[in-house]
């Protein structure tokens, strides 16, 4: 294992550490739910959002993690609700996730579906936690100064219609479609995976105190990010070894979904990859303490074999 690996892992048990802790407790008439719930946010993972969120925010000079940490957990939930409800028969209707068996295999189709939309519920509420702690923020010199509520606008919109959701509709209708367009493949992953990388990284600089500007050049970096990170689980999903990826692959031929290297070969699919990575590296290189952790955390996530 590797300096870096080992640094990732401490920063990925910091980050399972504070999920955790945001996690709701099993109890009442509810309890199933939220049982399911909690399953499916322990399945594991790498943690890659909130410690994509917790390094940004670190990068431009954070230090009370407080203030990050129910954004942290909250980004966490999304993410787990949006694979719940990606698992479901109705949807890629995967057995498998994260190398268990899904929520919706454990917990039935009805129930997995009721803790895709708890867990979204959940994150904002424990988002909003983010307002009871003390923490002087400097106003915030874009379109809403308070800086907590500029982050949980960003939250709300990178998640929804205009985000992840939207771009998870121009997947579905993507689906078993002979011509489907370049433009309508990159819209899918600047949609429905970037804007949630997008999201982590700009709640990290917005809470950290980082000006509008550079919150925009974070979000064409993690724009960049989330587009090279598809396109990087395409190609597993193709030469990746199931095991190691802890889910079945081939699932995009089984689903007829149009994918970067259906439409333009490994190759040419491995130097977008790169070209990506590098235009990433360079704008967030420009913040200094980016170098530290930051900017190797992107190049590993986007280069990955799992």
């Amino acid at each position: 294992m590797s300096d870096f690996e080992k640094k990732l892992g401490e920063k990925a048990a910091e980050a399972e550490k504070i999920i955790q802790g945001f996690l709701p407790e099993e109890a009442g008439y509810q309890k199933l739910v939220i049982e399911a719930m909690n399953y499916s946010v322990l399945a594991g993972g790498k943690r890659i959002r909130p410690v994509l969120m917790m390094e940004t925010y670190r990068a431009f000079g954070g230090t009370d993690l407080d203030i990050v940490a129910p954004f942290m957990a909250a980004i966490e939930m999304i993410h787990t609700y949006s694979l719940v409800h990606d698992d479901l028969p109705a949807m890629d209707n995967d057995e498998y996730r994260r190398g268990r068996k899904t929520t919706h295999v454990v917990y039935g189709p009805g129930m997995a579906t009721l803790a895709g939309d708890g867990l979204l519920n959940y994150a904002y509420e424990t988002a909003i936690r983010a307002f009871s702690v003390r923490a002087d923020l400097t106003p915030y010199d874009g379109d809403i100064a308070d800086r907590r509520v500029k982050a949980l606008q960003v939250l709300a919109e990178k998640a929804g219609i205009y985000g992840m959701v939207g771009g998870q509709c121009a997947d579905i209708c993507a689906e078993g479609k002979k011509e489907a367009t370049l433009d309508e493949l990159i819209f899918i992953h600047e949609n429905k995976t970037a804007a949630m990388l997008e999201s982590s990284m700009m709640i990290g600089a917005i809470l950290a105190g980082a000006g509008k500007e550079q919150v925009e050049a974070v979000e064409n970096a993690a724009s960049r990010i989330g587009v090279a990170f598809q396109i990087q689980d395409d190609i597993l999903d193709v030469t990746g070894d199931e095991k190691e990826l802890g889910k079945p692959i081939g699932s995009d031929e089984k689903n007829e979904k149009t994918t970067y290297v259906s439409l333009n070969g490994l190759e040419t699919s491995a130097e977008e990859v790169k070209r990506l990575s590098d235009e990433a590296a360079e704008i967030l290189s420009k913040t200094e303490k980016s170098k530290e952790f930051l900017v190797p955390l992107v190049l590993w996530m986007i280069s990955r074999n799992k």
